[in-house]
C-alpha cells in the first residue's frame, strides 16, 4: 500500500550538494580515519453522464414595456443549446486543440513543436486522468453560488470564427446562460479567453479548471515536476505549490497577480489577467494511478483560475523558453526559476547558447566547447592546487617519520595535539595547503550545478541531440549507457595520473577506485548532458594533468625536524 502522507524527497539540487560535501570529506579525511594497511483508497471511478436533453425552448412571453424614464429590468435569455455531442477542433501554426461541446470543454491541447518521450506529439492534457476525475480541462468551477443547471454537462452549441483561429460556445435554457470563448493569435503561443455565466440575468463568479496533472506526463515521476504557481507583484519569482499541497483540501489563495496557473519542468499554462484585475486561484490534489493502470496512487496538481463575476485572460500554453517568453509578455520571464546558483547558471545559459548559435550549432558540441572554456579560465588556480599537492606528497617521508615517532598515541591522548602540530607547522613551512587537493572539485562545484540547472529548465535543450545521445536533458535510452562508462574509466586514469598526497599505497588504490565508481553510481541516471560536462573536464583535466607533472617542481621541500630530545636525556 503506498503511504497517504508520503515524505518530502530531497530535491535533486540538494541531493547533488550533499554528495559533494560527502566526497570532500572523505578526500580531506581519508589518510587519518581509514585503517593501516500503503496506497490510499482508489478514487472511484465516475460513470460517463448520460447526454443530456436539450431544454426545449420555452414559450416566448412578450416582456411588459418599461415606463418611460423607468430602469429597464433584466430580460431573460433566449434558450440556445446543441442537440447532440460535437468534438470541434482548433488548429494553428503552434497548436491542434480538440474541444467538446459537453461542457465547453478541452479534450486535448497538443504542441505540434514538440513531442513526448515516447515520440509521440506532447499532449498538456492527460486523457486517462482527467476521464478518471470527470472532469476535462476548462471545465466549471462555480465559486460562491452553484448553479441551478449542471454547466459541465450542458451541450453548448458552436460557433467557429471565419478565420479557424477562434471559437464560441454558448448556452441557455432560459434561465441559467453560459458563455466561453477562445481566440488564438497567429504564430505565437497566446490566446484570449472569455466567459461568463448568468443565472436570471445576473453574473455569476465562477473558476475555469485544469485538473488531473499538466504538462508531458510521460517523463518519470512526471507528479514530481508539477506545480500549480503565482506570481505575487513585487516578488522576483513565482510562489509554487507542489501536487501534494491540497491533500486536505483545495488551497485557496487571491490577490493583484502577474499570472496564476500551471508548470512542469519545460511547460507552463498561464492566466494574464488585466492590469490592476483581481485573481483566484485554487489548487487541487488528486490521487490517481501511477503509472497508467497501477495499483499505487500518487498526487497530480490541478488548478483553477478566475475573477469576480465575468472572466477575461490573456492565456499562454507552450514551452518556457526564455527569449519566447519576455517577446511574449515580459512578466512571463519570471517563470524559468534558475535557483540557488542563478548567479552561474543565468551567465552559463547564455554563453551556450552562443556557443550554440555562432559556433557549435549543436548544444551538445556547445556543452564541450564551454566546459574548456572553464577550465582553461581555471587553469591559474588548478595550477596552484597542483604545486600543492605535489609539494605534499614530497613531505610524506617526513610526515611519516613524525607518525612514527607517535605510533600509538590514539586520539584522546594529550601528545596526538603535539603531533597535529608537529605536522602543520612543517605543511607551513612549506607553504602547503592539506586541503589543496579539494580546491578542483570545489571549483567545480558551482558549474556542475549551474550546468544541471540549465538542462532541468531550459526548454531549448530539450530533445537536443549529439552523436548517439537522442536528448541531452535525459539520461541515454540505451540499456549500456556509453557517458557514464567513459566518464568512470576517465576518472580513475586522472585519479593515476594525480600526484598522491601520501598515505598507505593500499588506501591510496581504494581511494582511486572508489571515488570514480562513487561518481559513475551517482552520474547513471543523470542527464546525458551533464555527464558530458562531467567527462569533458576528466578529459581536458588529463591534458593539463601531463602539463602539471611536468610544470610543477621536485623541489623545494625543507628538511624534516628534527626529532625532539626525550625529557631524562
Amino acid at each position: 500500500m503506498a503511504d497517504p502522507n508520503p515524505k518530502k524527497e530531497l530535491s535533486m539540487e540538494q541531493r547533488l550538494l550533499l554528495a559533494f560535501v560527502l566526497m570532500g570529506v572523505v578526500i580531506f579525511a581519508s589518510q587519518y580515519l581509514l585503517p593501516k594497511p500503503p496506497s490510499p483508497p482508489p478514487v472511484a471511478k465516475r460513470e460517463a453522464p448520460a447526454p443530456a436533453k436539450p431544454a426545449a425552448p420555452a414559450a416566448a412571453t412578450p416582456a411588459a414595456k418599461p415606463a418611460d424614464g423607468a430602469p429597464a429590468e433584466a430580460k431573460a435569455p433566449e434558450a440556445a443549446a446543441a442537440t447532440r455531442e460535437e468534438f470541434p477542433f482548433v488548429d494553428t501554426d503552434l497548436y491542434r486543440i480538440q474541444f467538446a461541446n459537453r461542457g465547453a470543454v478541452v479534450l486535448s491541447w497538443v504542441l505540434k513543436g514538440f513531442k513526448d518521450n515516447t515520440g509521440r506529439p506532447l499532449d498538456l492534457v492527460s486523457p486517462e486522468n482527467t476521464t478518471l476525475i470527470g472532469l476535462r480541462p476548462f471545465s466549471y468551477d462555480m465559486k460562491d453560488q452553484a448553479a441551478p443547471t449542471d454547466l459541465n454537462k450542458a451541450l453548448f452549441a458552436i460557433e467557429k470564427g471565419a478565420d479557424g483561429r477562434s471559437i464560441s460556445f454558448t448556452y441557455s435554457d432560459g434561465k441559467v446562460s453560459a458563455r466561453k470563448r477562445f481566440r488564438f493569435e497567429p504564430k505565437s503561443y497566446l490566446a484570449a479567453v472569455e466567459s461568463d455565466v448568468t443565472v436570471n440575468g445576473a453574473p455569476v463568479s465562477h473558476l475555469l479548471t485544469w485538473r488531473g496533472g499538466f504538462g508531458d506526463q510521460s517523463v518519470d515521476k512526471a507528479y514530481a515536476a508539477q506545480f500549480s504557481l503565482r506570481q505575487e507583484p513585487n516578488e522576483n519569482y513565482p510562489t509554487t505549490l507542489e501536487s501534494a499541497a491540497g491533500e486536505s483540501g483545495p488551497v485557496t489563495n487571491a490577490g493583484n497577480y502577474r499570472f496564476a496557473g500551471l508548470q512542469d519542468a519545460y511547460f507552463a499554462a498561464l492566466f494574464l489577467p488585466k492590469a490592476g484585475q483581481t485573481m483566484e486561484i485554487k489548487t487541487f490534489t488528486d490521487k490517481l494511478p501511477y503509472p497508467a493502470g497501477s495499483k499505487e496512487f500518487l498526487p497530480f496538481v490541478g488548478a483553477a483560475v478566475g475573477t469576480a463575476g465575468r472572466n477575461e485572460f490573456g492565456l499562454f500554453v507552450g514551452p518556457k523558453d526564455l527569449e519566447l517568453l519576455k517577446s511574449t509578455d515580459p512578466r512571463l520571464e519570471s517563470v524559468v526559476d534558475w535557483g540557488w546558483f542563478g548567479w552561474i547558471a543565468r551567465p552559463l545559459f547564455a554563453m551556450l547558447r552562443w556557443v550554440q548559435a555562432y559556433t557549435a550549432g549543436n548544444w551538445g558540441w556547445a556543452i564541450v566547447a564551454v566546459t574548456v572554456l572553464i577550465n582553461v579560465a581555471l587553469v591559474p588556480l588548478k595550477l596552484s592546487s597542483m604545486k600543492s599537492m605535489k609539494k605534499m606528497a614530497l613531505l610524506q617521508p617526513q610526515i611519516q617519520a613524525i607518525n612514527d615517532r607517535y605510533k600509538g598515541v590514539g586520539l584522546n591522548d594529550p601528545r596526538a595535539n603535539e603531533k597535529n602540530t608537529e605536522i602543520m607547522d612543517l605543511y607551513k613551512k612549506n607553504n602547503v595547503n592539506p586541503a589543496g587537493g579539494c580546491v578542483p572539485l570545489l571549483l567545480q562545484f558551482p558549474f556542475f550545478i549551474g550546468f544541471y540547472k540549465v538542462l532541468s529548465v531550459a526548454t531549448e535543450l530539450r530533445g537536443a541531440e549529439w552523436l548517439w545521445v537522442t536528448d541531452l536533458s535525459r539520461p541515454e535510452t540505451i540499456a549500456l549507457r556509453i557517458l557514464p562508462l567513459l566518464m568512470l574509466g576517465s576518472q580513475i586514469y586522472l585519479q593515476k595520473m594525480t600526484p598522491s598526497t601520501g598515505g598507505d599505497p593500499a588506501q591510496q588504490r581504494m581511494m582511486m577506485f572508489m571515488m570514480p565508481v562513487m561518481m559513475a553510481f551517482l552520474f547513471w541516471n543523470a542527464s546525458s548532458g551533464l555527464v558530458l560536462y562531467w567527462l569533458t573536464g576528466n578529459v581536458v583535466g588529463i591534458v593539463q594533468q601531463l602539463f602539471f607533472n611536468q610544470l610543477t617542481p621536485s623541489t623545494g621541500v625543507t628538511a624534516a625536524p628534527a626529532a625532539p630530545k626525550k625529557k631524562g636525556k
